[in-house]
């Protein structure tokens, strides 16, 4: 839908590793544990903007940050007492540091930190700890009761006989969110966007007797609540002041209100006003009258996202995270995006979809590339590299869509990528290492740009056809069509027309990379024997392995082994840019029609099921260069500075906070929700 998250194989290396890690005087690796490193991000430009937009940026990133507690709600009902159990042992024990059980501990809480919450952020499994249970009960029973996040009336022995299962259990809420499968997905995903009890059959009947089939601007249903049954009944608990998480949006509606004096225009001050009536009414034609107004502003610098918005972790595609994100425009690599969304007709007409299915008349394309000053939310650790909104088809369809490349991520990524040795263990020869050196950094931004400003706007869904009827495959499909559509004009001389590219090979490092990724190399992010369950994965492989079997005959991709290894090699380029393009018109007839069963076949034949031998492989040689195969960051802490008088006259970048002094400290000043909701 929105984002674009970054491959395991996306970044480019260069030069000497140190050099990365400490390019031009900024240190870009902050953390490093597990599965996980853990990176910073600067903000270029910040420092020349007027006092005003500084303001307007600090206001708008603490309004990012109040919400926190929400997604780890979100994520599971027993994330807030897990992580707070475990943060008041990390600052209260400190007795037991040099154990291994407080190491183990520590590795875990840093896991629960970047995942928000005790299920891993994209394998989406739950984390067996390393340390014991006996020095888990011993560490709670020694802090003083108000630390331990008991519920009312329960004893801290209660508390226990409920929580470590549901720590050290494997098989008690094993998954996060399932979205595969003929059973029920919602009793078998832990997350809690529903309530005990709650069906899935029962859920897709209630929101479907909402639904008018003869209304044209129909809201999201279900997006900003829980579901749940109370005295036999399914009602929704709708996320907004005075409902559920009232405590954190209140904070985040104080901040919002305070952005206010220092909008940029009126247009500006419309749209957060408008978030405001949102937030506290809960009305969803009111996010959509929110919607409309800021996919207009777009003539402000400074902009963000904040709210209910993406859908990946429901497994029915209907609950949304709370997520946010302030940015501020990057003037310069803007001029390659308004190229892009200039010619937006174009591109749709030369679609090698089936004409049923194209726009017409593409309206209100919109691209730029930002600078992230604040991540918040689903965006925090683990961050996209593109967004486009809003994720409503019939906005789009009338009003159109606001796309951005955060430039700042992606440099971040390149930076801490270069000479980590990944090319040279994964990459055929010198040709694809040379082409990815050269182009990777360009073609690969491209492609995000590509991805978000174009592909996800492209197409139409045919009258009558429900946009959520591919249901649980919604979410893979929508990404595999968005990826298709900007690998498939990656080879066009249309981009070399409009001084997009400047050499016609230049392509080849996105394709190579892309089908590379998708076969291989993204699996070592999966534990052995697991299959893949995050959406994104599951789109690349799905492109990969269906452009790889359809090529056999003519041997457009290979899998050669050398020296006892294997690699992906692309023996025919236009070739595989044709298969992209069958690919591209048959998943848009999918989406255009709503055909269920030819998309969920599409997903569990190709994007689901993993290699084994290949994975085991994969595993073996990534091990050996000692790389973390998930990346996220730390956020800038920004600072206000005051004169004598109290007056703010300045707002700071500090770049220097660790990630657990900034996750503790995040524990300590943001968060508001009671830890049972």
């Amino acid at each position: 839908m929105g984002i674009t998250i970054l491959s395991a194989a996306s970044c480019v290396n260069r030069e000497d590793r140190s050099a990365a890690v400490q390019a031009d005087g900024f240190r870009y690796t902050a953390d490093r544990f597990a599965d996980i490193e853990v990176l910073r991000y600067r903000a270029p430009g910040f420092e020349s903007l007027s006092l005003p937009q500084k303001q307007l940026l600090y206001h708008l990133s603490e309004a990012a940050l109040m919400g926190r507690d929400i997604l780890f709600d979100q994520n599971n009902r027993y994330n807030l007492a897990v992580r707070r159990a475990l943060e008041a042992i990390y600052l209260n024990c400190r007795d037991e540091r040099d154990t291994p059980d407080f190491e183990a501990l520590e590795v875990y809480l840093k896991q629960v930190w970047f995942a928000g919450g005790i299920h891993h952020h994209y394998a989406e499994d739950k984390f067996v700890p390393a340390f014991t249970p006996a020095f888990f009960e011993r560490c709670i029973r020694r802090l003083d009761k108000s630390l331990v996040p008991v519920r009312d009336g329960q004893t801290v022995d209660e508390w226990l006989a409920e929580i470590m299962p549901v720590i050290f259990r494997p098989e008690v809420m094993p998954k996060r969110t399932v979205q595969s499968g003929d059973g029920d997905l919602i009793a078998a995903s832990a997350n809690n966007y529903y309530g005990d009890g709650v069906t899935m059959a029962e859920v897709e009947a209630f929101y479907a007797a909402l639904k008018d089939p003869d209304d044209s601007t129909p809201v999201s249903w279900g997006l900003n609540s829980r579901l749940v049954r109370e005295n036999g009944t399914l009602v929704e608990k709708v996320w907004k002041t005075g409902g559920l998480y009232t405590q954190a949006i209140e904070k985040i509606v104080s901040e919002l209100e305070k952005a206010l004096a220092f909008a940029e225009s009126d247009r500006q001050q419309a749209v957060i006003s408008k978030l405001v009536e949102y937030y506290r009414t809960g009305d969803l034609k009111t996010f959509d009258e929110y919607s409309v107004l800021w996919v207009g502003d777009l003539d402000s610098d400074v902009d963000f996202v904040n709210g209910f918005i993406e859908t990946y972790g429901d497994p029915l595609g209907r609950k949304a995270s709370w997520e946010a994100i302030v940015n501020v425009i990057n003037k310069e690599a803007t001029r390659r995006t308004k190229i892009i969304s200039d010619n937006a007709q174009w591109f749709e007409d030369h679609s090698p979809a089936d004409s049923r299915f194209k726009k017409k008349e593409v309206k209100g394309v919109s691209a730029k590339v930002i600078t992230a000053v604040m991540l918040g939310g689903d965006c925090y650790p683990a961050t996209p590299i593109g967004i486009n909104l809003p994720n409503s088809g019939w906005i789009r369809h009338l009003h159109g869509s606001k796309s951005v490349t955060i430039e700042n991520i992606t440099e971040a990524y390149d930076k801490a990528s270069q000479g980590n040795g990944f090319n040279e263990e994964f990459m055929w020869s010198d040709a694809e290492r040379a082409l990815t050196r050269q182009y990777g950094f360009v073609t690969d931004n491209l492609h995000t740009d590509l991805h978000e400003c174009l592909g996800h706007g492209s197409g139409v869904i045919l009258p009558g056809v429900d946009p959520d009827g591919l249901r649980a495959y919604g979410s893979t499909l929508e990404e595999a069509r968005a990826d298709l559509f900007a690998l498939y004009y990656l080879a066009d001389k249309k981009l070399l027309e409009l001084g997009l590219l400047s050499d016609a090979e230049a392509y080849k490092a996105e394709y190579y990379r892309y089908v590379m990724n998708g076969l291989m190399t993204q699996l070592v992010r999966i534990k052995p024997g697991k299959q893949i369950e995050e959406a994104h994965m599951r789109n690349r492989q799905l492109i990969a392995r269906w452009v790889y079997e359809k090529g056999l005959p003519e041997r457009i991709v290979e899998l050669k082994r050398r020296d006892g290894k294997t690699y992906v090699v692309v023996n025919d380029y236009d070739g595989l840019r044709t298969l992209f393009g069958r690919l591209l018109a048959e998943v848009q007839r999918i989406k255009s029609e709503g055909d269920f069963e030819a998309g969920k076949q599409l997903v569990e034949t190709y994007g689901v099921k993993v290699d084994r031998a290949l994975h085991d492989e994969a595993l073996a040689r990534y091990a050996k260069l000692n790389l973390a195969p998930y990346r996220g960051f730390v956020n800038p802490a920004l600072k206000e500075v005051r004169n004598s008088r109290g007056d703010v006259v300045d707002i700071v970048p500090d770049y220097t906070e660790d990630y657990a002094s900034q996750m503790l400290r995040y524990g300590k000043d943001y968060s508001f929700l009671p830890t049972y909701n």
